[in-house]
Formats: structure tokens, sequence, C-alpha cells
């Protein structure tokens, strides 16, 4: 199966979870986040707002201990704000919520860790994104490229390889419901 039907297929199925599931897997997700050392020793974390009936990973804001980064699209990149709970959002580019332009952008010498939305990771650490590059651009950076990052999927959506191109790489770990692996 190529990239676009995998796609396809896998955002059907993501779609088509309950919000009884939806919401208990995604708690799962958070749990096993918050337990995981590459996860709570870090200070500075990037992080997305879900949506799509992506992992939600909204209650991991409420843990003020930590400096979180949102995405905004600008123009084909990422460009990173700070943001805490209270704080505006707009929604932007492709109807996804994220911090205003004019919030305090984030210096990525002060990232110790990037959470990486995906519609599909492998077991090698491969992802499937939208199909925008956004996260392949960012990840492909010098400034970016040493960042440790985390994946996160429904564990339906964790597979064990999915097709690759010369650009992608790999994410140091994944997170499902099931765990980090």
């Amino acid at each position: 199966m190529d990239k676009v039907e995998l796609r396809r297929s896998l955002l059907q199925k993501r779609k088509s979870l309950s919000q009884q599931e939806w919401r208990e897997k995604s708690d799962r997700i958070v749990s096993h986040l918050l337990a995981s050392p590459l996860f709570s020793q870090g200070k500075t974390i990037l992080a997305y707002f879900s949506c799509r009936q992506e992992p939600d990973l909204n209650s991991l804001f409420h843990h003020n201990h930590y400096n979180w980064g949102l995405p905004r699209c600008v123009g084909e990149n990422l460009a990173w704000h700070i943001w805490q709970p209270g704080d505006e959002i707009q929604v932007g580019a492709y109807g996804i919520y994220e911090p205003l332009p004019t919030t305090p952008t984030v210096s990525p010498s002060a990232v110790d860790l990037i959470i990486v939305p995906a519609v599909a990771c492998d077991y090698r650490g491969y992802r499937l994104g939208y199909g925008g590059g956004y996260y392949d651009r960012l990840l492909s950076s010098p400034v970016w490229r040493s960042k440790p990052t985390i994946g996160i999927v429904f564990e339906f959506a964790y597979l064990p390889q999915l097709p690759t191109d010369p650009w992608d790489i790999p994410l140091h770990a994944v997170c499902t419901e099931k765990g980090l692996g």
C-alpha cells in the first residue's frame, strides 16, 4: 500500500473510534508519556494541539512545571511559540488551533523534547504524516536534528514497516496507548 492509500485507510480507522474509546486511549498515552524518563527529564517540550481525532494530549499542558512550545504554520514551516493553559489561541492553517503570532517564540537551544503528531509510525521510528512535510522539514534542519523526538499514534497505527523516502528521519521513540517503544 502506498503512502496516500495507507494514510487514507488509517485516518478513516481513527475517525471511526468511539468518543469513549478515543478518550480512554488518549488518557493512556498521556500516562505513558508522563512516566517516561525522556519526557519527565525535559523542561521545555514542543507539543501540538490535537485535531482530526488525533490522540488528545491537552491534559499534558496542565502540568505547569514544563515550558510548552506549540506550533504555528508559517508558510511552509513551523514557528514555535511559548504557550500555557489560559493563553489565547486561534484557528490557523488547516483548521488547527495555534498560539497567537504575537506570543513569544521558543529558542531551539532551550528545547529538550519534541512530541510529534503522526498518522502512523513504524517499529524503526519512521512516521507517516499528513503529507505537508512540515515535520520532515523541521526534523531535518540542523538546529532541530539532535533533539529527542516521540511520535504519538494509537496502537493500530504502530506498524512493522512504513514506506519511506530518502528524506525521512526516524523518531527516537513512539508512544501508543500500550506504552513507549
